[in-house]
């Protein structure tokens, strides 16, 4: 059965996904974000760096994890060095630090584009939801389940739910366009 409610909460974990993959991007400013999702073994198990460490940013550029065990240090390392973020960890035996470099303009142009391309996979994303809406409505109606004025009422719900969610992606997209090209 065709649920408005449910449509929606699918379509805001689109959204939720989409600002997880923009919170990942570089910009030039230490976010813990940028070692979000990478992961160490932990006595056997893969464990998110976030689980076994304290994350703080001192500084805008500066990023520091202090682990909770220090025998892991060297695990986190090399963890963040294989997950390919751009930036090398400075390890003291205490804690690592991580120094977010300056983007420069070409890198910039990059991640607006890699911004835009994942703006429109989020898009995608909203715009299979709602055919997937539209099918269950159109299964109600041959089911007769649903009259034609409600099938019409529900198929135009579905598209206003759809445009507000296209247009939450191209605001948030642009806003991190912005911060990405701004010097």
């Amino acid at each position: 059965m065709f649920n408005l409610d449910e449509i929606q909460a699918r379509m805001d974990k689109s959204i939720d996904s989409y600002k997880k993959e923009l919170g990942k991007l570089r910009t030039g400013r230490a976010s813990s974000a940028l070692v979000e999702g990478i992961t160490i073994d932990y006595y056997g198990a893969p464990t998110p760096i976030d689980q076994t460490s304290q994350i703080s940013v001192p500084e805008a550029k500066q990023l520091v994890i202090k682990p909770y065990d220090k025998s892991i240090l060297g695990d986190i390392e090399q963890a963040i060095n294989a997950a390919n973020i751009g930036i090398t960890p400075n390890n003291d035996g205490e804690l690592i630090r991580l120094n977010v470099p300056a983007l420069t303009e070409e890198t910039r142009k990059e991640l607006a584009k890699k911004v835009k391309g994942l703006a429109e996979d989020a898009k995608v994303a909203v715009r299979n939801i709602r055919r997937d809406a539209n099918d269950l409505i159109k299964k109600a109606e041959k089911a007769n389940e649903m009259t034609e004025d409600d099938v019409k009422s529900s198929e135009d719900d579905v598209q206003k739910l759809t445009d507000g969610f296209v247009k939450q992606i191209d605001t948030l997209g642009s806003e991190k366009e912005q911060d990405i090209l701004a010097m």
